[in-house]
């Protein structure tokens, strides 16, 4: 069976089942003359009014009506051109305000195919555009039947009108003003309530439009207040004000009480419409609830004849949202099989949900089928495809989707805008991003809330951070309400770096803007301090969180337990851990994860067991991440035997292991000398398509030396800089340490080796720290007791004052009866004898490579006067 994205339709056209005017007599037997002299008058008036419709009718002319007073040309031209070329777009002014339409107008198609278009136009009536459901049909002639008409009527001075009374026009008056301002102002719902109110009398009408407005706001307590209303007046409510009701608590997501309304309609014995059935299926989509969403859609389908375009798309995007496509694409084929043809919104939605997925093909095909079914691409269209390749890492083909749009006429958006700016934001790629966001200025658009975010974002993430707060100033003045979102990464990039007051400062400035600090404010302030090891201060936070009455979630514990965990502190993680469980929070690996680190940094190996086997218990499957700190646990401890049972336990349970896993597992083996299966670890890491990393190389070398194979050592840091690795400081600090330091004497292969490295290291300009090179220097003199050429070499990669601060010998001569020296590290001491010195200290020979100086000066640490240093001057 053909799936719906192969690119043909699945259904043929059926027969419509119409009769003919022959078929609906054929049955009636004969008629009497008056019957047939009234029937053949009817057929006369309809003929009369068929002529005068296909008189007045331009061929390819639409009519659109409820329109939003606002809309311009150009919006209603780039929605309707998906049915075909537009020659003209006709909105109808209001009569007070002349920048406003009317509500109404009429769309002009051309070219050969203009009335196709418009046929096919007209099979999208009910539509939702910018939230309002347009009327679209055939322009019947009408307007211009009736000018023509009263044209007539006004040449035979025929012209009577209806006279009503004062109350009925005023009335009429303010239901009108009622309708102009829901129409013209409904962000303004002061305006609205105060035209509503000044109807005397309103009707059954009035109270459902007013219901349908607190619906769109989502404001469920005052439609239900209008709805009560209405019934206090005797005014029993239709199927329209329930559906209007049910929609106010689908918007608020209360999906409960919008059920409950359902069972009253139910009880008082109105039926349910597809417009009903449509907003209980799209509501529980949008709260993720498929299960229900399926539920409503078979009942609508048992107990209604036919179903719409509209209920299907709310069925097909609950199920692209939980990323079940084969269903969704079941559905797509059904709905084409009983003759409904999926609007360009549908398409969109699938294409939304291939992009949740990853399927790059299945998207494209989409796209595709949504041209060869006549429609044309839209900014949204594309914007499904920007949004896919800058979600799966290809910014470059989002940009050629971008250069295609404005091939095609079209102009980005600000969706489409952030979309690329996120793509780049997400390779860090800042200059590109900061260089689509001039591109926005310079076309006009103003940049909104999400944008401003997305630029923020952008500059704490390249450390720029007295930019990003500039950026919020900028929002500010172009009257822009920062979000809680614009602060968040401000917060957390000075709390990274250490700088808590400037973070604080910021966590301030967003309280006066009127955000209120939510938990993940408080928890980017506390991972900020714990990345910088400041545990007391993140309690702090945590204590402060608890005095605003913000609870803290799974991620504020499991962040202090992982703090923890760092520093090896197993009781507090353990504290943390007990309070997560006993709040009710949500336990997962992650917090797990934390426990076992604490463990294994301790060395509490039966501890880490212990957390295992609960995560057994709870039946949380223990991934990669698990497997890799349990198993670098047990290397620490040089339990090679402990480490391959768990790399058994992640092939039984088909878990790959990575190269952390790998190099965790080399490790074990080489602190327990275990070399020959360190290599053949190495060897299944090929096998499998992981190449070593630096890390493993490093590991491998330390270990081939800690077993006294030099040459081994050696050899294996070659293989790695033929590997394309390039050796960095960690890697040369622990080869030259691993063999200065198991170097007994001056074997030429190891010799050689470590001139080379020596060598390597001068033209990198690199340095040690003083610690490494006083290791270094003792273990020289097993090799050059005297000095040499490896001595003078591996002395350049030591620190500049290494000579002023060094405690070993620096300048010495030494005599079999007492050595004369020149001892920097004291500036008493001078060139002179065994004993001399300005302190008058004491400088005495223990031993042929052994002195001692006494300096009465100096301070120890414990405050008393004199420090005695030992000095290696040969050996």
């Amino acid at each position: 069976m053909k799936t719906w994205v192969d690119g043909k339709r699945m259904r043929d056209d059926a027969p419509t089942g119409r009769k003919t005017r022959a078929q609906f007599h054929g049955g009636k037997g004969k008629q009497t003359e008056p019957e047939r002299e009234n029937e053949t008058a009817k057929e006369n008036s309809e003929d009369e009014s068929s002529d005068d419709r296909t008189e007045f009718r331009q061929p390819g002319k639409i009519f659109v009506g409820n329109l939003p007073m606002w809309v311009k040309k150009h919006e209603l031209s780039e929605f309707f051109r998906q049915f075909g070329p537009i020659k003209s777009v006709i909105l109808i002014k209001g009569h007070h305000e002349t920048e406003r339409n009317a509500g109404f107008g009429f769309i002009i198609y051309d070219g050969e195919t203009a009335e196709k278009s418009a046929m096919k136009a007209v099979e999208f009536d009910g539509i939702e555009f910018h939230g309002r459901v347009l009327t679209v049909k055939l322009d019947d002639g009408k307007r211009l039947r009736e000018k023509s008409r009263e044209r007539e009527r006004w040449l035979e001075g025929n012209d009577d009108k209806e006279y009503r009374s004062t109350w009925h026009e005023q009335r009429d008056g303010s239901r009108k003003e009622f309708q102009k301002v829901l129409e013209t102002e409904p962000e303004n719902w002061q305006a609205v309530v105060s035209a509503f109110e000044r109807i005397k009398k309103p009707a059954r009408k009035e109270y459902g439009l007013m219901v349908r407005y607190y619906a769109r706001r989502g404001d469920m307590h005052h439609a239900r207040q209008t709805f009560e209303s209405m019934r206090a007046r005797g005014i029993e409510p239709s199927s329209h004000v329930y559906s209007s009701l049910i929609h106010a608590y689908a918007v608020g997501r209360d999906m409960e009480e919008a059920l409950h309304c359902v069972k009253k309609m139910k009880e008082e014995g109105i039926e349910m419409t597809i417009v009903t059935y449509s907003i209980i299926v799209g509501g529980f989509a949008k709260a993720g609830n498929v299960n229900a969403a399926d539920h409503w859609f078979k009942e609508a389908k048992e107990r209604l004849s036919s179903l719409n375009a509209v209920i299907y798309g709310n069925i097909i995007y609950a199920h692209c949202q939980t990323c079940n496509m084969d269903r969704a694409e079941v559905l797509v084929r059904e709905m084409e099989e009983q003759g409904i043809d999926a609007p360009i919104d549908i398409y969109h939605t699938m294409m939304d949900g291939y992009t949740m997925i990853g399927n790059e093909d299945k998207c494209l095909i989409v796209f595709e089928r949504l041209k060869e079914c006549g429609f044309s691409p839209s900014v949204v269209s594309y914007g499904c495809l920007i949004n896919l390749y800058t979600k799966i890492g290809k910014i470059s083909k989002a940009l050629e989707i971008s250069r295609m749009m404005k091939m095609d006429g079209i102009k980005h958006n600000m969706k489409t805008y952030s979309m690329l700016i996120n793509g780049f934001l997400k390779l860090k790629d800042w200059a590109n991003a900061f260089s689509i966001f001039e591109d926005v200025t310079k076309d006009g658009l103003k940049p909104d809330v999400v944008l401003y975010n997305n630029i923020v974002k952008g500059f704490c993430g390249m450390g720029n951070m007295d930019r990003a707060i500039s950026i919020v100033k900028q929002m500010q003045k172009d009257r822009h309400r920062p979000t809680t979102r614009t602060f968040l990464p401000i917060i957390h990039g000075f709390a990274r770096a250490g700088e808590m007051r400037r973070a604080l400062e910021i966590f301030d400035m967003m309280r006066r803007s009127g955000c209120i600090p939510t938990v993940h404010t408080y928890n980017a302030l506390i991972l900020g301090l714990i990345e910088k090891r400041q545990m007391a201060k993140a309690v702090g936070i945590l204590d402060e969180m608890n005095l605003a009455g913000v609870s803290p979630n799974e991620h504020t514990y499991t962040t202090l337990m992982q703090g923890y965990a760092s520093l090896g502190d197993t009781e507090k993680a353990f504290q943390y851990f007990t309070i997560l469980k006993n709040e009710g929070l949500e336990i997962d690996v992650y917090t797990y994860e934390a426990l076992l680190k604490a463990c294994c940094k301790s060395g509490r190996m039966q501890s880490a067991l212990a957390v295992t086997k609960e995560m057994s218990a709870r039946k949380i499957p223990r991934n990669t991440f698990v497997y890799n700190i349990l198993i670098d646990g047990w290397a620490r401890r040089g339990d090679v035997w402990e480490a391959a049972d768990l790399m058994q336990q992640m092939k039984n349970e088909n878990v790959q292991p990575d190269i952390h896993t790998y190099t965790s597992f080399i490790n074990a083996c080489c602190k327990a000398g275990d070399m020959q299966n360190a290599t053949q670890i190495i060897e299944e890491m090929e096998v499998s398509g992981i190449k070593p990393n630096l890390k493993t190389y490093t590991t491998l070398i330390h270990g081939w030396a800690r077993a006294s194979f030099p040459e081994k050592a050696l050899r294996c840091f070659e293989e790695m800089k033929q590997a394309g690795l390039k050796p960095d400081k960690a890697v040369y600090h622990c080869l030259m340490t691993s063999l200065l330091s198991r170097a007994t004497f001056a074997q030429s292969y190891v010799y050689s080796g470590l001139l080379s490295i020596c060598r390597e290291m001068i033209e990198s300009e690199m340095t040690v720290d003083m610690g490494t090179a006083v290791h270094w220097s003792r273990c020289l003199r097993k090799i050059e007791r005297t000095g040499g050429e490896l001595t003078e070499a591996l002395q350049k990669t030591f620190p500049p004052d290494w000579t002023s601060h060094n405690p070993l010998i620096l300048d010495y001569r030494t005599t079999r009866q007492g050595g004369v020296a020149r001892l920097r590290t004291c500036d008493c001491a001078r060139r002179g004898g065994s004993g001399s010195g300005k302190c008058g200290g004491r400088f005495e020979v223990l031993g042929r490579f052994r002195q001692r100086l006494w300096c009465e000066q100096a301070e120890t640490d414990g405050g008393s006067q004199g420090v005695l240093l030992v000095y290696n001057l040969g050996g």
